[in-house]
């Protein structure tokens, strides 16, 4: 495994194109992009996963739960009944989005992706733990709870998003960062992202909220200015989503 000197870990993009714009403009004209799963469902699903996938080679996709239900709903397959009948109508709408093409690039992308990386040795990056794409992981997890997802995993820096906080923490001697969100952050507004080697840094990235908001706001996706106020004027409090859904864990 060739060891590479710097990796961008973007993950939870959510059909934002302007804030993916404002971080892929201060990534490392040379590193490695991580995709860390979910780039749709969101206001701008295909000019999002076209913008991705133009960085050619550069680009290492992981498929998240959303991308996961985006295939499910272009296929006409049933949607879990436990989702609320906006979150059903987004996915649906951003199914509609994407051609052919892009509905089977989403459906063979991998759930995990290990890397060596400079400073750093072996790291394994996953949507939302080694195990699953969809199970609950923040800040304050209790470790009993964490152990068994991470179970067998060889890495000792596991690298995840789905939450949409940032975090860095070690459940025993495996070292767990969470990206943040590129386009749907929990917490304070902007853009979250990792680089990674020969450190971890937890990188935010500023841009024209207001502008991008107008933009997204105006799109037919389902809930599109409600989504674009909450999410990037004016997101939800990160102590406020742990409490939300750690019971869900």
């Amino acid at each position: 495994m060739d060891t590479l000197d710097t990796v961008a870990a973007l993950y939870d993009v959510h059909g934002n194109l302007p804030a993916l714009d404002a971080v892929l403009a201060e990534v490392d004209a040379a590193a490695i992009v991580v995709v860390g799963g979910d780039v749709v469902p969101g206001p701008m699903p295909r000019e999002t996963l076209d913008r991705l996938r133009a960085l050619g080679p550069r680009a290492r996709f992981l498929r998240g739960n959303t991308d996961r239900l985006v295939v499910d709903a272009f296929d006409g397959r049933d949607l879990p009944a436990k989702l609320p009948p906006l979150v059903r109508e987004q996915l649906a709408w951003s199914a509609a989005q994407l051609d052919r093409d892009g509905r089977d690039f989403l459906a063979a992308l991998p759930q995990t992706l290990t890397l060596a990386v400079r400073g750093l040795g072996e790291v394994l990056f996953c949507h939302a733990t080694p195990r699953s794409d969809e199970e609950i992981v923040t800040a304050v997890t209790p470790a009993e709870r964490v152990r068994p997802m991470l179970d067998g995993t060889a890495a000792r820096l596991v690298v995840c998003g789905h939450t949409h906080m940032q975090f860095d923490r070690t459940v025993d001697d495996v070292r767990v960062v969470n990206a943040g969100s590129v386009g749907m952050p929990f917490g304070p507004p902007g853009a979250f992202w990792l680089r990674l080697g020969p450190a971890v840094e937890l990188r935010r990235t500023e841009y024209d909220r207001e502008g991008a908001a107008a933009l997204l706001g105006a799109t037919p996706f389902p809930g599109a200015a409600d989504h674009a106020a909450r999410y990037l004027l004016a997101p939800p409090a990160a102590a406020d989503m742990v409490a939300a859904l750690e019971p869900r864990a």
